[in-house]
């Protein structure tokens, strides 16, 4: 199978195409920057925003999977314009998908489900886009709607993933993307404290990067063969952690008590998430394989083997209230 990926160089973009690359199909990878990991595929430096998006000059493809976007929350509450620009990144994807009779793999986020405790397992049918938290979230549900309105309109055939707190392998580029777990792991080698943003029992999914992988493998599979079509999927582990247990598991593997600072909840931040996964097990048979102590100690191994990347981290981002508070004129 002939697989395009864009956001080829980023974590799960990067872990994807070496997967698929391994099983015997053939990968092309579109981002805007050079990939800092590997060049074991092929790859092209695109800008998806600008007008036209993709181009013809691709190879041939027989799915599409649409990864790239701006991901930090926070920055894209302080710059909502990012979040416009993943719109747009979307809508150019889709129409290459729309001109070609492409299906699209797409990955969305926990974060449509927004910061409400109305359940325990977020089932993909709870979701109530009333409840967006940030620019981040509406720029994913913006997303996911065109995608279901080029279904209706267009024919496109499509899978849309969910995603939540996805760790490990080709993560610890802090200079480019401040993730919990390789950020806690970079503190906490140092003996350094680290902060958490809404308290103790903040409560998160974490999703081993080879878990991820392997549900996107399996949608890509069952889309390009058309036994699941359509579908909005959420792939986690489905076992809630607060990130007090994940700063003891990094603590642990790397032989210092963390030192805890408590702070409030920052604007657009989702306090707790934990996913139903029963449509990824009856949909696509897939069963995740990493919990949490299992997946750190993989995840600490690979920043020991590859600090060069955190090394080009000069400090820990602070947000200062001020970027976080709506301001009335």
């Amino acid at each position: 199978m002939r697989v395009l990926v864009t956001g080829s160089s980023g974590q799960i973009g990067t872990n994807l195409a070496l997967r698929l690359a391994l099983d015997g199909h053939e990968v092309f990878g579109v981002d805007k920057r050079v990939n800092p990991w590997t060049d074991d595929f092929r790859y092209l430096l695109q800008d998806l925003t600008f007008p036209g998006g993709l181009g013809d000059d691709y190879p041939p493809a027989d799915v599409v999977v649409h990864l790239a976007a701006h991901a930090k929350v926070h920055e894209l509450v302080r710059e909502p314009g990012r979040a416009l620009e993943n719109t747009i990144m979307t809508f150019n994807v889709l129409e290459y998908c729309r001109r070609l009779r492409l299906p699209v793999v797409f990955s969305s986020t926990r974060e449509v489900y927004g910061d409400v405790h109305r359940f325990e397992g977020y089932g993909e049918d709870t979701a109530d886009f009333a409840f967006t938290e940030s620019p981040y979230s509406a720029s994913k549900i913006a997303s996911e709607a065109l995608i279901y309105s080029y279904a209706r309109c267009y024919g496109l055939r499509y899978l849309v993933f969910r995603f939540s707190n996805v760790y490990g392998r080709y993560d610890n580029d802090l200079a480019r993307m401040v993730r919990v777990v390789p950020l806690f792991i970079h503190r906490l080698v140092r003996d350094e404290p680290i902060t958490i943003y809404g308290g103790a029992d903040k409560v998160l999914d974490f999703t081993y990067v080879d878990d991820c992988v392997d549900g996107i493998v399996r949608g890509i599979e069952a889309l390009a063969d058309g036994r699941v079509l359509n579908e909005t999927i959420n792939l986690a582990f489905g076992e809630g952690n607060t990130l007090v247990r994940a700063a003891e598991v990094i603590g642990a593997e790397v032989g210092v008590e963390p030192e805890i600072v408590f702070t409030p909840s920052l604007l657009g931040e989702v306090r707790r998430y934990v996913a139903d996964i029963r449509k990824a097990r009856d949909l696509l048979g897939w069963e995740p394989r990493v919990p949490l102590d299992e997946g750190i100690p993989r995840a600490v191994e690979w920043f020991r083997e590859h600090p060069q990347h955190a090394a080009a981290f000069a400090g820990d981002w602070v947000p200062q209230e001020t970027d976080f508070k709506l301001v009335s004129s």
